[in-house]
């Protein structure tokens, strides 16, 4: 299926030279005589975003897509391989998932296109074990420090939190959220 620009939104898959790309920002404005279209797309295996400035009529293909929940099993070769809950097997570029892998969900969300599992997603936020901080202070509630996690990752987190711990990291922004009961 293809759209014009004037009628693609962000969130949308197109194919832009000949790469599977996501519109992460659109815009449309008036110049002297015609409506142009501003876009960043990114590239879902490289990441890399583009701009493009368009036409309203220029016309771009759209791709369809499907999400589905998978948990990650493991590395073969150069491919991670995911399973569905029913026990479909996807397989997707190591490159393109290592840094999604780093947050080891139960499962995660993987994007389908054309029946080929193109990227996945860490889920929103996920919990994980403080392995390395400096030690409570006590009467200070207020504030963040530096903590090391059981994936490797540093997070600010609360004073009051300790080796052992475990927290709720956010994983879009790495922003530690609350501690968690064990």
């Amino acid at each position: 299926m293809q759209l014009s620009a004037i009628e693609l939104r962000k969130g949308f898959l197109v194919n832009y030279q000949g790469r599977i790309n996501t519109v992460i920002h659109w815009n449309a404005w008036k110049s002297d005589r015609r409506s142009k279209i501003q876009m960043k797309v990114k590239d879902l295996l490289t990441g890399r975003i583009s701009e493009i400035t368009c036409q309203a009529d220029d016309r771009y293909e759209i791709l369809e897509s499907e999400r589905i929940s998978l948990s990650h099993s493991y590395l073969d070769v150069n491919d991670e391989v995911f399973y569905t809950p029913e026990g479909v097997e996807y397989r997707c570029p190591a490159a393109a998932v290592e840094d999604v892998l780093k947050w080891k969900a139960e499962s995660y969300d993987g994007l389908l296109v054309d029946g080929k599992l193109v990227t996945v997603a860490a889920p929103a936020s996920v919990i994980a074990t403080v392995v390395e901080t400096t030690p409570p202070i006590k009467g200070v509630l207020n504030g963040l420090k530096e903590a090391v996690l059981d994936n490797g990752l540093t997070v600010k987190v609360g004073m009051v939190i300790n080796i052992g711990d475990r927290v709720r990291v956010d994983t879009e922004t790495m922003e530690y959220k609350e501690r968690v009961n064990k």
